[in-house]
């Protein structure tokens, strides 16, 4: 009988933080676009006898991240050099958290798609500066500083993912929560949220785990998944063919899809860790805390449970709406103007305005429609002043014109012709010029009405007051229908 294996995996995440300049001097902490090697000073780069400050945008975001992720903060953090000698780390140590992180503990909870509940628990979060990169050309590789001292939160998990689904799952909510509160934009490609795994597999039941290995390089969603696969399965054939794991960190290669053995893994040992002279430690008042709490917005998991709840929304429903921020609160401001059926906002909101924040891959922030508009259009189509083809159309016309939808119904004359004379000299018109349809509804095709009613519509440019065109056929059966 074959060994069946559960896996394991604790996920290590680097978490930029979108502040204005690095974390322990003035540079500015965004340089994607700049050229290699010109956002930096002094400090950021290494040189002996620069002294870094710190930088209490990060503290305060780190602070807010502590407060999402349900942590215990330490109101006095410090910080602490990490010792290891690398091209793209020119002081020869990272100025990191050790001993006392700003945050211990605490959990973030999930769903799977099928409905499985998960905690993931955190070990840690501490406040850190990031290194340079570095760049492989035409076999050399190359050094760019620019992203030395830019502000980090590194999170780590305990191992409660079983598979790479969880953990793909798990970066996902992650990075949703990271836009929300405002802490990072967490653009993996542009290594805003960048992973580290730590898999190990034993056999089902065993109460010890097995040697873990880390993988590296890990910038996007997909990549975890496979990077996680090939490693789970690497692992499996290992143990399979008599052999033992061996405890090393890899790189995966997310173009060839393949992993390569970096070297063997470091303890906490090898760092040789000791306080920072140059920095005081982090200091977090009762009010600063109590300030930052209070601006904590309704974070999405409450959010979407809220929605269920209160606005009796589907969780198909809750789960779109509440996937960013900006469309979590679009939604209850268009609800909050309408007054009514909270789905039929929901529909309008999903199957329209989300329709095209993923035609055209922008934010909703950056569309020129707002809730009132999206409530003007709903409504005027339950006056019956438009029909519901027409309110759809409107939605892109706003967005097209940045007008008012009254304004564009008013300027292109779009709405509804609810002329009794005007419509029935139309339905007349359709039937005198289909012999055969007509024939066919007279012999008991009573569903033809549908095509009858289509052709009218066609024919006054959907203007025409669908429901007075449908019951025209009852006014004069022996001349129209």
């Amino acid at each position: 009988m074959a060994t069946e294996y559960e896996v394991t995996i604790g996920l290590e995440t680097h978490i930029q933080l979108n502040t204005v300049t690095k974390a322990f001097c003035g540079c500015k902490a965004d340089s994607w676009n700049d050229a290699p090697n010109t956002n930096i000073c002094p400090t950021c780069a290494g040189l002996p006898g620069s002294l870094p400050a710190t930088n209490q945008a990060m503290v305060e975001k780190g602070l807010r991240l502590c407060l999402a992720m349900n942590s215990e903060v330490n109101l006095t953090s410090l910080f602490d050099r990490k010792n290891y000698m690398y091209a793209d780390l020119p002081s020869g140590y990272q100025v990191t958290q050790d001993t006392r992180p700003i945050g211990v503990g605490g959990y973030l909870d999930f769903n799977m798609d099928d409905g499985r509940e998960i905690r993931v628990h955190i070990h840690n979060l501490h406040m850190e500066e990031d290194a340079g990169k570095t760049k492989n050309e035409g076999g050399v590789r190359l050094i760019d500083m620019n992203r030395c001292g830019v502000p980090l939160i590194e999170m780590v998990t305990m191992p409660d993912l079983h598979s790479a689904d969880e953990a793909a799952t798990y970066l996902m909510k992650l990075r949703q929560l990271l836009r929300w509160i405002g802490v990072s934009e967490a653009n993996m490609e542009r290594a805003h949220l960048r992973c580290d795994a730590n898999v190990s597999i034993a056999p089902k039941g065993s109460k010890e785990l097995g040697k873990r290995c880390e993988i590296k390089n890990i910038n996007s969603i997909e990549a975890v998944r496979s990077a996680i696969t090939n490693e789970v399965q690497r692992q499996i054939r290992e143990v399979e063919a008599g052999n033992k794991i061996e405890q090393w960190t890899i790189e995966w290669d997310n173009d060839a899809q393949v992993l390569r053995k970096m070297r063997s893994k470091e303890t906490a040992a090898d760092y040789r860790y000791f306080h920072e002279p140059n920095l005081m430690p982090v200091v977090i008042s009762p009010e600063f805390y109590e300030e930052v709490r209070k601006s904590m917005p309704e974070l999405p998991r409450a959010k979407r449970a809220r929605f269920m709840d209160e606005l009796g929304l589907p969780a198909y429903d809750a789960s779109i709406l509440t996937a960013d921020r900006e469309t979590s609160e679009f939604f209850e401001m268009a609800c909050g103007l309408y007054g009514g059926d909270t789905k039929r906002v929901s529909n309008w909101m999903m199957n329209e305005v989300l329709r095209v924040v993923n035609e055209k891959g922008v934010s909703l922030a950056e569309l020129p429609i707002r809730a009132e508009d999206l409530v003007e259009i709903i409504k005027l189509v339950d006056a019956k002043t438009i029909n519901t083809s027409t309110g759809k159309s409107l939605v892109d016309k706003v967005l097209e014109t940045g007008k008012k939808p009254g304004d564009i119904v008013r300027e292109l004359g779009l709405g509804l012709v609810s002329d009794e004379g005007a419509i029935r000299e139309v339905c007349r018109k359709i039937v005198d010029g289909n012999p055969k349809e007509v024939a066919a509804y007279r012999g008991g095709k009573e569903t033809l009405i549908g095509w009858f009613v289509g052709q009218v519509m066609k024919e006054m440019r959907g203007k025409a007051d669908p429901e007075m065109a449908k019951a025209t056929k009852f006014v004069d059966r022996k001349s129209v229908v």
